[in-house]
């Protein structure tokens, strides 16, 4: 009888462990607001990570339509990208999720459908290369912060200058000799993926960063 309780035991204990590594596997939906970085390798993706110090040059919002995940995207133009397919374009299908600390109570039905309201404002924008802040022209972090902003009355990341970043290397020259010449802009107001992913209001929810 011992027998059969200890292996009873043992077989209960096992199946309990297997569903508790089961469940911590599980990754955490992804919710409509969640902000999604990646790495690219294209010339201006390689100074922005060069200028930033950052292994992040994109970044994107998760939205949810009909139940499936998309990303709200600031590329040429501004547009809902699907997932999977915005995921393949970065290097490695590598990425990160971050989601607001107190979604559950800032990010009401009210409020997203003001964030959703002011992302469709963005729709077909083209794509900022020169950075500036106006809403003529829109590119990626610029399109995370003012929709949470405008919408939410949150600023997720500091907002710098063009300045404060480091112009130093070669390829961040090569881009702003490209796009500026002479007349770089270096009080322009600024925000970087970087900057996003580092703030303190943000914690990670799904990471695939290093992982094939």
């Amino acid at each position: 009888m011992r027998k059969i309780l200890a292996t009873g035991l043992v077989i209960t204990s096992l199946g309990l462990l297997t569903y508790v590594y089961a469940f911590k596997k599980e990754e955490a939906p992804l919710r409509s607001g969640d902000v999604i970085f990646q790495t690219s390798m294209s010339p201006q993706c390689q100074a922005v990570r060069l200028a930033t110090h950052s292994r992040f040059s994109h970044c994107g919002m998760i939205w949810k339509i009909d139940n499936k995940d998309y990303v709200l995207e600031a590329v040429q133009p501004v547009k809902i990208t699907p997932l999977d397919e915005w995921i393949s374009h970065g290097d490695g299908k590598k990425y990160v999720v971050r989601r607001l600390k107190n979604a559950d109570k800032v990010l009401t039905d009210k409020v997203l459908s003001e964030m959703e309201a002011e992302g469709k404002k963005m729709i077909g924008k083209p794509y900022d290369g020169y950075f500036e802040w106006s809403d003529d022209r829109i590119y990626c972090s610029e399109l995370i912060w003012k929709i949470y902003k405008r919408a939410a009355g949150v600023a997720v990341g500091r907002l710098q200058k063009i300045k404060d970043f480091d112009l130093s290397s070669g390829p961040v020259k090569e881009i702003i000799r490209e796009r500026y010449g002479d007349n770089l802009p270096i009080n322009e107001t600024v925000i970087s993926p970087q900057s996003i992913y580092e703030s303190s209001l943000f914690v990670t929810v799904r990471s695939k960063y290093g992982e094939k």
